[in-house]
């Protein structure tokens, strides 16, 4: 396929080389009428040069032009929008002025495509309708992916059942193929991610480039629909109201696993900074304000285990995805399908996934409830919550280096100021709070989708998608960049939390069930209000030996359940 597509893009610069020569030509021709006309004088030929010298310009830029399929076309004041330019995503034009097309017929008539391209018209009308975001489906491979192997499935299905000839089976099987496994195919989805239609130009999108990559397997040229049809043979037994929904959880399921193998990798590294810290002597704290001592062992292990909880909650959750309502064609009646198609097309798109897909038990309930997208997306927002909480604290933690806690060293991974020199930020934490609120706020916008669907059908699931591959994409890069960039480079300054410690007024809290309530109330009055150590105030009024004090604020002491009755037993 690399081989076509650069046979293809070769034969097209040739051509529209030889075009920029053909408008030499003509310039060359204009150039000499010019110059007959304006006779011998300077002012014709200096003219005439300058319109040639012009014209080899324009010529020369039209042949460096990037072909059809991949054109970035610039608006400019000379380089007015074209009114047949389509956009594609937003961020990029098919420039359709001067490129060799190919015509196609849908229900509002025909259209003109680029030659080569894998899409078809339904996609072009798509693509001019929704210029949304800027990021088209092809930006999620795992949808492009699930696509794929619904498609396939689908094919088997048909084929099994008698109604899809074994060649067309056969094509359609090796398309699906081809666009599940390399990544090239997924610049062809060019749809907008956000779209009306509930998914339709997703869903059409899918079936144009797999029916034009199978022409192109046959040896046909795109666009040659008698051999091999999107919605007749690629399509069929399907309506996008199933076909669609079923990739979309697929595609969770296949973007769940990164994620979770990003938070197991974090736990491990918070683990592992537990372990380092287990001796590291330090003040907890409430509400900003000193409470009792903990080791900083003890804090990241915190951090470990709420990161634990969380993999849990992913991978019990994510299996709701599982139950699906292939086969449930336009509203869960199954009408256009073999009574045996949807039991049998979930069958083959779990063998092909790898992933123990069930049908739902009610298609009508399963093709309009989303539900389970309100639980996950749910699910990533506590992720996403915990992830902030934790950052905020490694800023405080880090905070300084002179004139604030200071307890812990950040890795140093760019200059932070513009304009102070030495200051460092602590900026991966900072990214990976902005993340968590994107996250959050795609939680809102997730609910709110899923409430506004009415009666059989919810035609906001494309922004649910988004939402939620979004979420999944942003939150796995998010969590191996504070990871690799961060947690497993944190280094604890360890006498500065051990003299914050001596310095603070919360050791008095393990000497109250010694001292009792009252009398280390009046120590950590005279302490705050003189300014003094809790330890020699105690001394100084021979409240407690040096030797009974130093026991009490022993490390194990102080971070430890201690307090033991002397004698009885548990009531």
């Amino acid at each position: 396929m690399a081989k076509m597509a650069s046979d293809t893009k070769a034969k097209r610069s040739a051509k529209d080389a030889a075009g920029g020569q053909g408008e030499v030509k003509k310039s060359k021709a204009a150039a000499g009428k010019a110059k007959g006309t304006g006779g011998k004088g300077s002012t014709g030929k200096k003219a005439a040069k300058a319109e040639m010298k012009a014209a080899a310009i324009a010529a020369t830029e039209k042949a460096a032009r990037p072909d059809a399929l991949g054109t970035v076309a610039t608006t400019t004041a000379e380089n007015p929008p074209q009114e047949e330019d389509l956009a594609v995503a937003t961020v990029r034009k098919v420039a359709m002025e001067g490129a060799k097309t190919r015509s196609e017929h849908d229900l509002l008539g025909d259209g003109e495509v680029p030659a080569d391209a894998l899409w078809g018209i339904h996609t072009k009308r798509a693509v001019a309708n929704f210029p949304i975001t800027g990021v088209s489906v092809g930006h999620y491979p795992e949808l492009v992916r699930a696509l794929a192997l619904v498609k396939q499935a689908a094919a088997r299905s048909n084929h099994r059942l008698g109604y899809l000839p074994k060649v067309k089976a056969k094509i359609i099987e090796e398309a699906c193929i081809l666009v599940a496994t390399d990544p090239a195919y997924a610049e062809s989805f060019v749809v907008d991610a956000i779209q009306g239609g509930a998914g339709t130009s997703t869903n059409m999108n899918a079936n144009e480039v797999i029916a034009n990559v199978g022409l192109r397997l046959m040896g046909k040229a795109p666009g040659d629909y008698a051999a091999l049809h999107p919605n007749d043979d690629v399509n069929m037994a399907q309506s996008t109201n199933d076909a669609y929904p079923t990739a979309l959880r697929l595609a969770v399921i296949f973007a769940t696993q990164p994620l979770v193998k990003a938070l197991d990798d974090l736990a491990y590294a918070f683990k592992s900074k537990a372990v380092e810290f287990a001796d590291v002597l330090k003040m907890g704290r409430t509400q900003l304000q000193d409470a009792v001592p903990m080791t900083l062992g003890q804090e990241f292990d915190g951090f470990h285990a709420t990161i634990k909880e969380d993999v849990a909650r992913l991978t019990e959750i994510v299996g709701l995805f599982r139950e699906v309502n292939l086969g449930a064609t336009a509203i869960g009646t199954g009408i256009n399908a073999d009574p045996r198609y949807a039991a049998l097309a979930v069958e083959e798109l779990s063998r092909l996934s790898g992933q123990p897909m069930v049908l739902a038990s009610n298609l009508i309930e399963a093709t309009s409830d989303l539900g389970a997208f309100v639980l996950f997306s749910g699910v990533l927002k506590r992720v996403a919550v915990k992830l902030s909480k934790i950052c905020n604290d490694l800023r405080l933690l880090s905070s300084g280096p002179r004139t604030g806690f200071g307890e812990i060293r950040l890795p140093a991974v760019q200059a932070g100021s513009s304009i102070m020199p030495g200051k460092v930020n602590p900026v991966i934490p900072e990214v990976v709070n902005q993340v968590a609120y994107m996250v959050i706020g795609h939680d809102l916008t997730v609910t709110l989708c899923a409430e506004g669907g009415q009666l059989q059908l919810n035609a906001f699931e494309p922004t649910i998608g988004y939402c939620v591959l979004s979420s999944l994409r942003m939150l796995t890069a998010a969590i191996d960049t504070l990871t690799k960039r961060c947690i497993d480079g944190i280094e604890a300054d360890r006498e500065r939390c051990r003299s914050l410690v001596q310095g603070s007024i919360g050791l008095v809290t393990a000497l109250a069930p010694t001292l009792g309530y009252e009398a280390s109330s009046r120590i950590a009055r005279r302490a705050l209000k003189e300014n003094r150590a809790v330890a020699d105030l105690v001394l100084e009024e021979g409240l407690l030996t040096e030797a009974q004090l130093n026991g009490l604020l022993e490390l194990e002491a102080m971070t430890h359940p201690t307090r033991r009755q002397k004698a009885g037993t548990v009531v």
